[in-house]
């Protein structure tokens, strides 16, 4: 309901967005925010009539839902390094190459690729982006665990042949378009503040049924409302990335301060109430006496992903730097 009524939507804008991905994450319910708010909305604003005719309906209808297919094991923050490659040969892209951390692979339907189209180009002005059907013949998809227990994946690219039309946007150009997913990527990111509020709640409600004896403990209480703090500093910059994309922008400091400010926050979050909690604290599901249900441990291990996911929290800082306050590159 937040897309332009031209695409299908209602128009509602970015506040809209905000206020349903938040209601939706507080309650624990499935929301594919990556295809719809990244890498649909990039594809209104590069994609060709014909590409926004087909694919903008399918997207709306959770019949087309897409893994980013960006990070190569060789290629991860230096992302633009990336050696996958797409060929030209009459009406088709023959694609070769590896990624890693394809998250969502498995159950999506499509992939948005970043490929390299000029190798004699810089590196910046030799990738293009493709929309790639995960069927395709040659596209093989391999499970990584992560230590929090969720999947992501590799996937093997091997004589890869797509449309030629599966090319979104200007050849060469690839990393622009790429980058304004990012963007997103790290406003969809930064706005988890729900599950964290949910998460102070849960714990606080804990404290006063099962350790009364913690409730006036000032370390206690201190821990909690700095945590509160915390998380209320990460609603507003989620906020202020809602404000910016709502009137038509693309929040590129302002989404980088959201994905590192709420992407730390849940980190010291866990971290704090495990210590406050001891030894019980760090007791996993499957232990019958673990707090919450071993949330405490499952959200603590399970944080580095927000940290690295979207371009480390370091990268972050550096476009926060350059491009926010105009310092020079170090």
């Amino acid at each position: 309901m937040a897309w332009p009524e031209q695409y299908g939507g209602k128009g509602k804008g970015g506040f809209f967005t905000f206020i349903l991905s938040d209601e939706l994450q507080y309650h624990g319910l499935p929301y594919d925010s990556m295809s719809i708010t990244s890498v649909g909305s990039t594809i209104m604003t590069f994609g060709s009539d014909e590409q926004k005719s087909e694919w903008l309906p399918k997207i709306q209808a959770g019949e087309m839902t897409f893994a980013l297919g960006y990070t190569e094991p060789n290629a991860g923050t230096d992302l633009a390094s990336l050696q996958t490659r797409a060929v030209r040969d009459g009406d088709e892209w023959v694609i070769n190459g590896q990624k890693i951390y394809t998250s969502s692979a498995h159950v999506s339907t499509h992939v948005w690729l970043a490929a390299r189209t000029d190798p004699d180009a810089p590196k910046h002005r030799g990738i293009s982006t493709f929309v790639v059907d995960i069927k395709t013949p040659g596209i093989t998809v391999r499970p990584l665990w992560t230590m929090g227990g969720s999947r992501t994946n590799e996937t093997f690219w091997e004589d890869v042949r797509i449309p030629a039309d599966a090319l979104v946007g200007e050849l060469d150009r690839g990393w622009y378009q790429a980058s304004n997913a990012l963007d997103l990527e790290r406003v969809v990111l930064g706005a988890s503040t729900s599950r964290l509020r949910r998460g102070i709640e849960e714990f606080v409600d804990y404290v006063k049924a099962e350790r009364p004896d913690l409730v006036d403990d000032p370390f206690v209480r201190t821990s909690v409302a700095e945590t509160k703090v915390d998380v209320e500093m990460a609603r507003a910059l989620s906020l202020t990335c809602a404000a910016l994309v709502d009137t038509g922008m693309t929040p590129t400091m302002e989404g980088a301060m959201s994905k590192v400010w709420s992407s730390e926050t849940a980190e010291h979050m866990y971290s704090r109430f495990m210590e406050i909690l001891g030894p019980a604290g760090l007791l996993d599901r499957d232990e019958q006496e673990a707090p919450l249900e071993g949330a405490l441990e499952r959200g603590w291990l399970a944080s580095p992903i927000s940290r690295f996911g979207g371009g480390t929290n370091d990268v972050q800082r550096r476009i926060i730097a350059t491009r926010g306050l105009g310092l020079p590159r170090g």
